[in-house]
């Protein structure tokens, strides 16, 4: 059984999501305000959270902000506001997708059905796919048979990416988990760099990537899997 919380105050959508999500191993718990839903969250586990930005006692943002310090839960953004920024702005602090009001409930259902399957992934210790073989624990890397020499840096980005497959991670949370030495400032085009060198290093034809996806205006994704 799959546990859903969904914090939505307007109570025909609340309604709605529920009969159209309950059922086939999916239950539902609303909520109608963000003080329900962060106590909500601390008594029990779920599997997903669905979040409408606009409530009445606060913005879904900033709860989505302080949510990612703790908590590693997927969340699905529900926004009256189709502009970039709010999209940009939702998924740097860590939302897993967006959908914008009014949505079909089917959209819905599909989304939700597609973050449950991906669940958390696990510790990417090897990966192997389309000529690459990929020991994270033994550092061994290789392209169609050829062993490939990668820096501790390109290592660090690779299983990132590796073990977010399908997902897009943000160029603010890449460099925030790569260069994790305390620096106060790290120039964002190291990441553009260690990048292409991986690039380089992995794909057949870089300026025609296959693995390393520049998905633009947010970051990376890896895409196959």
């Amino acid at each position: 059984m799959h546990e859903l919380l969904l914090v939505e105050d307007d109570d025909a959508l609340g309604r709605g999501i529920r009969l159209a999500l309950e059922g086939g191993g999916l239950r539902v718990t609303v909520c109608r305000t963000l003080a329900e839903g962060r106590r909500t969250l601390e008594d029990g586990a779920f599997d997903l959270l669905i979040l409408d930005v606009n409530l009445p006692d606060g913005n879904g943002l900033d709860f989505l902000r302080t949510l990612r310090r703790d908590h590693a839960t997927p969340v699905i953004l529900l926004t009256a506001n189709d502009l970039e920024t709010d999209i940009v702005a939702g998924l740097e602090l860590g939302a897993d997708d967006y959908i914008s009001k009014p949505f079909s409930l089917a959209v819905l259902r599909a989304r939700v059905n597609a973050q449950l399957r991906r669940g958390t992934p696990a510790p990417a210790a090897r990966y192997e796919a389309e000529g690459l073989s990929l020991d994270f624990d033994r550092m061994e890397f290789q392209r169609d048979g050829q062993p490939v020499e990668l820096s501790k840096t390109e290592q660090k980005l690779l299983r990132l990416l590796v073990e977010n497959r399908g997902r897009t991670l943000t160029r603010a949370q890449l460099v925030d988990r790569i260069w994790t030495d305390g620096a106060a400032y790290v120039d964002e085009n190291a990441l553009s760099v260690t990048v292409k060198r991986l690039r380089d290093k992995l794909e057949e034809t870089p300026s025609r990537p296959r693995f390393i996806k520049t998905v633009y205006g947010l970051g990376y994704t890896w895409a196959v899997n």
